[in-house]
């Protein structure tokens, strides 16, 4: 097992991921609903004649903004002689999370636009691990559903669907416990290779840090068109964005400057 301070920043001495990465990972994937549907009522007004299939180009696009920025500023400071490597590392776990909670946003922000509202906490990070996961992440859950039967090899295409019916509750519970330790050892593994590209010196890492982010959100982009393919868009105006619970705040998207 590898004794560097990178790894040693998400693993204890066992090479289990220590408890509070567990937890601040699993924190990460839990963006609440209340805060979806606000981004979303923000997106609408901005974007008051957009469809919802348009409104989700907007998402994935305030999606990649957010991570490559965030990957590329923590780079950054492997640059600035006052940060050591203890701070550096610090702020990239930091910015592991922030990774996570941009993913959280932008796969619920997805479902929501497909017309599945889903108000369980442990269901929506359970969606947000099966997209981060990819293939293994939707043949898990897609077998506990129909789609499963005769689907052959490959990735599930469209396994979001089983989020919007009433589906078992305690087949999703199954299903999120399973999944659950094979993600988190998989954003430890990934997000380690990862945190050593921001760690890299003279302003490189800036560089690696915000083309790796861009990577992986790519990637998460592509498991999202799997999980939602063949599911029809709802209307904007069918979201429910007079929700009392929505809360009032600025995400993602700012103001542009004028040149």
């Amino acid at each position: 097992m590898s004794k560097d301070p990178i790894s040693m920043t998400f693993i204890d001495s066992s090479g289990k991921p220590r408890s509070a990465v567990q937890d601040a990972i699993m924190r990460g994937v839990g963006v609440q609903r209340p805060l979806v549907l606000a981004y979303l009522k923000r997106l609408r007004a901005k974007h008051p004649q957009a469809s919802a299939a348009e409104l989700a180009k907007v998402v994935e696009r305030d999606y990649l903004v957010v991570v490559t920025g965030s990957g590329a500023a923590v780079g950054g400071t492997a640059a600035v002689p006052a940060v050591g490597t203890a701070v550096a590392l610090g702020l990239s776990l930091a910015a592991t999370i922030g990774f996570l909670e941009a993913s959280a946003l932008y796969a619920q922000s997805l479902a929501e636009l497909h017309g599945i509202a889903i108000d369980d906490p442990d269901r929506s990070r359970l969606l947000v691990m099966g997209v981060l996961m990819g293939e293994e992440g939707s043949s898990m859950i897609s077998a506990l559903t129909s789609q499963a039967a005769g689907r052959g090899s490959g990735p599930v295409k469209g396994w979001a669907r089983s989020f919007g019916s009433n589906k078992s509750t305690s087949l999703m519970a199954t299903a999120q416990k399973s999944l659950q330790k094979k993600f988190i050892r998989k954003i430890v593994g990934t997000q380690g290779a990862s945190m050593l590209g921001r760690l890299v010196p003279f302003g490189i890492g800036a560089v690696i840090g915000g083309a790796g982010n861009r990577y992986l959100a790519k990637r998460v982009i592509e498991n999202a068109a799997v999980a939602f393919e063949g599911i029809d868009t709802v209307a904007p105006s069918q979201l429910e964005l007079d929700d009392p619970d929505i809360i009032d705040t600025d995400i993602v998207e700012k103001p542009r400057k004028r040149k």
